[in-house]
């Protein structure tokens, strides 16, 4: 019998499949993300591991299980994993991508609405301290509609938030490394623009872009002094694209409106000076955290790993 192991409890749909394809499945049961020690010790003698974008990956890792055949992130991204280790070694790699597309778009319009009419502002003033009375100058915020909305990353999900926002009547430019055809750009009602211009001239910046070498810290002190000083920006990519050090700086400054971000720099921690800006929002990561988007992902890393059991090839490989 084939063993698997859960390096974080996943929703209940994966572990009754893969017990219902034959699997011993054994799931990491403690309190908090497993360490890499934990992990180690758990890995000698599986045939497959699920292991969240939370936990490292490493050749450690890899070495440690000769028998392995095949790493299901439970995740998009796959940052977290030796992925050209993985290939020398014969494993394939492999990630939920597209399934969680609604949740996080849905989630990036979320944090832009929240940040325009002071939302979150205004639970806590009501919470701590409660207002006045209704007055026509008291507690404004900002319409996104006319406004226009920068997307940084133009893949499933940068896509799916330019179409909603499109909807709530927005103006949508896009950076891309790979420009899209004329087309694609006018069936999305998108205009492209060089990530120079798209910084100096959007109300809203969406970055909705994996992590690559290119982009870390691609939103740095310069790009913050040159966006405008009523523009916001709003992070559900990766937390490595931005500089957390410099738009701490900026949004202390003044140069920048406002900032959310769902992912960090150093994740899961993050700067407590951010903590004590009103006009900042910071989620714990929960882009995707739907029933939904969660149940979808468990079928995909469960269904790849009966796939590989069969002796049949994984679906969405990200090493090959």
């Amino acid at each position: 019998m084939s063993k698997v192991y859960l390096s974080a409890k996943l929703p209940e749909v994966a572990t009754q499949e893969l017990k219902n394809g034959g699997l011993d499945v054994s799931v990491y049961e403690g309190e908090g993300l497993i360490s890499h020690d934990e992990l180690l010790k758990n890995v000698s003698d599986i045939d497959f591991l699920i292991t969240p974008l939370s936990t490292q990956v490493d050749k450690a890792i890899i070495d440690a299980a000769p028998k392995l055949k095949l790493i299901a992130n439970f995740g998009a991204g796959f940052n977290n994993i030796d992925t050209a280790y993985a290939k020398e070694k014969g494993i394939p790699v492999t990630n939920t991508p597209a399934v969680s597309t609604n949740a996080v778009a849905e989630v990036t319009i979320g944090l832009m609405l929240a940040l325009s009419h002071r939302i979150v502002e205004g639970d806590q003033k009501m919470r701590h301290e409660g207002f006045p009375g209704w007055a026509p100058l008291y507690f404004l915020g900002h319409e996104i509609a006319g406004k226009t909305l920068g997307i940084v990353g133009l893949g499933n999900i940068g896509s799916d938030v330019a179409r909603k926002a499109n909807g709530l009547g927005m103006n949508v430019q896009y950076y891309k490394p790979n420009r899209l055809s004329d087309p694609e750009e006018r069936s999305m009602k998108v205009t492209y623009k060089s990530l120079d211009d798209l910084i100096k001239t959007s109300d809203y910046i969406s970055i909705n872009a994996p992590q690559t070498p290119e982009n870390h810290h691609q939103f740095n002190a310069e790009a913050f002094k040159a966006m405008k000083k009523t523009a916001s920006i709003i992070n559900v990519g990766r937390g490595p694209i931005i500089d957390e050090a410099a738009l701490l700086d900026a949004l202390k400054a003044g140069e920048i409106a406002g900032a959310a971000l769902d992912v960090y720099e150093h994740e899961p921690e993050v700067d407590d000076g951010f903590k004590s800006l009103k006009n900042v929002i910071l989620t714990p990561h929960v882009g995707n955290a739907t029933v939904e988007a969660r149940d979808a992902m468990a079928n995909i890393v469960a269904g790849n790993v009966l796939l590989v059991d069969a002796g049949k090839p994984a679906k969405f490989v990200v090493n090959k």
